[in-house]
């Protein structure tokens, strides 16, 4: 990339080495300090030393296999520009199916206490809590980096979330919910995928051998944290709705259904407490 001398050239030569084209623009944007809308009006910019080299480095550690969102320190998220760093897990879109649905299940006018576990960056709790401001949101994280990012990001989004550190129900107490939402790891031990996310924290991703181990704790705890008539929603693996149904059909659960992503995948499974 060295003797670039041109915005259009940078980004044709990013596209060469390469580089997605929409990352290779974004990159550059960054490396600038301008927007991309910016780089599409003045495609005969010239770039300076030192905005050649900020730029050659982000596409190494992008080609090398780094995250986006890493690398410029941002992730949009249901409408929310989240603050995102390797601590945490980078939001993606099939998520917001499980938001989606945990807004259906919110009543519009009568307060609902919501918990969040395994909030990372804070995306499904803000996005609720943004969506739903009469509700008292609350989010768990076993991890103290993962928890000051999403507390960050709630503090400049200007939403109030409860932050609370420890292992999913361990810092409730006896603390009941109508709504509880979980997006936790769920990638088998030696799962092929894992090599393209080594940059990703793995405590976030990985969990047994099958991936089961989250969320099967998860669904036999939840019971004690729930009011009858409350719902329980998880996010899982494409090839694991079955499973999943079938731990919540065994926890007593009922109303057990699944919920397909922007892709078609069968992605969050959910189910209501009877009490």
């Amino acid at each position: 990339m060295s003797g670039t001398p041109t915005v259009a050239a940078a980004l044709r030569a990013a596209r060469a080495a390469g580089i997605e084209r929409l990352d290779a623009r974004l990159l550059l944007a960054f490396a600038l300090e301008r927007t991309p809308s910016w780089l599409m009006a003045h495609d005969d910019a010239p770039l300076g030393p030192a905005a050649q080299a900020r730029y050659d480095g982000l596409l190494r550690r992008r080609a090398d296999g780094e995250p986006l969102a890493y690398l410029v320190g941002h992730k949009e998220f249901h409408g929310l520009e989240l603050t995102v760093t390797p601590d945490v897990l980078v939001p993606r879109p099939d998520t917001e199916t499980l938001v989606d649905w945990a807004l259906e299940c919110l009543d519009d006018t009568a307060p609902a206490r919501v918990l969040d576990l395994g909030t990372g960056s804070g995306a499904i709790a803000l996005a609720l809590a943004h969506r739903r401001p009469w509700a008292r949101v609350t989010a768990v994280d076993a991890s103290a980096q993962a928890l000051a990012v999403a507390a960050g990001n709630g503090e400049r989004l200007g939403l109030g979330v409860e932050w609370l550190e420890g292992d999913w129900f361990a810092p409730l107490g006896g603390r009941r919910f109508e709504l509880i939402c979980a997006n936790p790891p769920y990638v088998a031990d030696g799962d092929p995928h894992l090599a393209a996310l080594g940059h990703e924290p793995r405590s976030a991703l990985v969990s047994g051998p099958e991936g089961l181990d989250a969320l099967r704790r998860i669904v036999l705890a939840a019971p004690a944290h729930l009011e009858a008539g409350g719902w329980l929603l998880l996010e899982h693996g494409h090839e694991q709705a079955p499973a999943v149904a079938r731990l919540l059909s065994e926890a007593g659960f009922g109303a057990v259904t699944t919920r397909r992503d922007l892709g078609g995948q069968p992605r969050c499974t959910g189910a209501a407490w009877s009490g």
